[in-house]
């Protein structure tokens, strides 16, 4: 099979038939394959974004090669740049920024009329997350695979058809067609967790990590039954009481009761608590006590634990 007939199937999972779409491309080698690969397959169904975070001066004029690059071929670009609320993030910026480009993504999708955004996440990207959160001591959610289609916004859907893809693999085909790719200098940062692991996966020189990636694959399966059985669960489980929400303990596994309290969290339109956060709470609840998480008060009565809107705190 051809690249690009294997690229067209996999977009043809994601996506309807006639269903335009947007790529993002920041000019890195992995979103330069998804552009020239798109092009090829579907050319007359895709626009092209690319997000100037403004956190690099380099960045507008990579912007303007990849519209260049665009123009060459007759498809539509746009540069979307990011407004911060005062000055650019200094912590935390990677998160920031993604969250920045993901807002901003979303609204020219839906600007676009284009119900669903692809982005270039990878194989090799799979495998560092799952390591990276291995070493953090993520549950079977955190280390499950990204999926590959997940709501951006209520009307748009980001996709990732280049999950079954190496980075060596997308590297080679904007090689062959002789593009230069942009070198982000924080992609090879030492400061970040993620540019550490490739390092040492790069020194390590552990071959094919394809097996890696296909174990995340089946945690992402693993996910996806456990939410499919919380969400049936709660139907009989979550019951809703005056002020709140009743869970029936019950001898329901602890991963299945996580993620009912999750659910109850939701019902009460309050923030879902971070996982060590949870589990605090809950070997608070197992002992016969009560908690208060954002805005939710926990307490547990034998068998039934619930959930209540928090007394305001006294100052």
């Amino acid at each position: 099979m051809s690249e690009v007939d294997r690229f067209a199937d996999d977009l043809a999972r994601l996506t309807q038939p006639d269903e335009r779409i947007g790529l993002a491309v920041s000019g890195g080698p992995d979103s330069l394959a998804l552009l020239l690969l798109a092009h090829r397959a579907v050319p007359d169904r895709i626009a092209v974004a690319t997000v100037d975070h403004g956190l690099r001066p380099e960045a507008k004029q990579e912007a303007a090669d990849i519209a260049e690059l665009c123009a060459e071929r007759g498809i539509a670009h746009d540069t979307l740049n990011a407004t911060w609320d005062g000055d650019p993030p200094t912590a935390n910026i990677q998160a920031e920024a993604r969250a920045m480009r993901y807002r901003l993504l979303g609204e020219w999708a839906a600007k676009r009329g284009l119900r669903a955004v692809a982005t270039a996440h990878h194989r090799d990207d799979v495998v560092e997350t799952l390591l990276m959160r291995a070493m953090r001591g993520a549950g079977v959610g955190g280390l499950a695979a990204m999926p590959d289609s997940r709501p951006l916004r209520d009307d748009v859907r980001l996709i990732r058809p280049l999950l079954g893809w190496s980075r060596d693999e997308l590297a080679d085909i904007v090689r062959t067609a002789g593009i230069r790719a942009v070198d982000d200098p924080s992609n090879s940062d030492p400061a970040h967790d993620r540019s550490r692991l490739r390092t040492a996966l790069d020194r390590a020189d552990l071959g094919d990590l394809s097996a890696l990636a296909s174990s995340a694959s089946h945690l992402r399966q693993a996910e996806d039954a456990l939410d499919w059985t919380a969400t049936r669960l709660a139907d009989r489980r979550l019951r809703e009481t005056e002020d709140g929400w009743a869970l029936v303990r019950g001898t329901i596994p602890d991963e299945l009761l996580r993620r009912l309290l999750l659910i109850g969290f939701e019902r009460m339109g309050d923030r879902p608590p971070r996982g060590p956060d949870l589990e605090r709470a809950m070997s608070a609840l197992e002992k016969g006590g009560k908690c208060t998480l954002g805005t939710t008060l926990l307490a547990a009565d034998g068998d039934l634990w619930t959930l209540s809107p928090a007394p305001p705190r006294k100052r």
